[in-house]
């Protein structure tokens, strides 16, 4: 089993910054995928970036050039680096975990990000 702790989420101005972060503890093996999905009232839930623990990193086109994704292996923990928010960004943001030994995939509980214009 995999445990996911998300933290860092809240209400920001459009154009601030918001950092979040997931802590993953449990049966952890190399070779695994980080990332943030999130999911706005009425709409379906979308893969925001994600970062293998090899470092390669992809992302919605959404956030192409304002977030940051990056994890350290070493802590087991992943971290998503939120700028020039816009009012679309809002969101629930969960954090995901795919161990690809099992192919097991895990969920964080998730955290809001409101961002107001």
């Amino acid at each position: 089993q995999v445990q996911l702790v998300e933290s860092g989420g809240g209400l920001v101005q459009a154009g601030g910054s918001l950092r979040l972060s997931c802590a993953a503890s449990g049966s952890i093996f190399r070779s695994n995928t980080m990332g943030w999905y999130r999911q706005a009232p009425g709409k379906q839930r979308e893969l925001v970036a994600g970062i293998n623990d090899g470092g390669s990193t992809n992302y919605a086109d959404s956030v192409k050039g304002r977030f940051t994704i990056s994890r350290d292996n070493a802590k087991n923990t992943a971290y998503l680096q939120m700028n020039s928010l816009k009012p679309e960004d809002t969101a629930v943001y969960t954090c995901n975990f795919v161990q690809y030994r099992s192919g097991r995939e895990y969920w964080g509980q998730g955290t809001q990000v409101t961002v107001s214009s």
